[in-house]
């Protein structure tokens, strides 16, 4: 286990982030995929969970708010490094 419980992995076109705590282990698959071409093979991961969080709090779903307050999870989108430099 890694020193914050996060290991990111794989090879070109797909990575695996693995989330490890004692109490909870699991992997998220990351693959190219129709919203994350522009993205380097680098950042492909940081892109597409970004990108899913965004969307899934634009939802307003209250069942995806519900689950999201009961595990303190929070997304909130910033502006991109250019756009905060015009």
């Amino acid at each position: 286990m890694s020193e914050f419980g996060l290991n990111v992995k794989g090879e070109t076109g797909s990575r695996r982030v693995e989330l490890e705590c004692e109490h909870q282990n699991g992997l998220v698959y990351v693959v190219r995929a129709e919203k994350n071409w522009v993205c380097s093979d680098d950042l492909l991961h940081v892109h597409s969970l970004a990108g899913f969080f965004r969307e899934l709090a634009e939802l307003e779903d209250s069942n995806v708010r519900e689950v999201m307050q009961r595990w303190g999870v929070y997304y909130r989108s910033r502006p991109l490094a250019e756009q905060e430099n015009e």
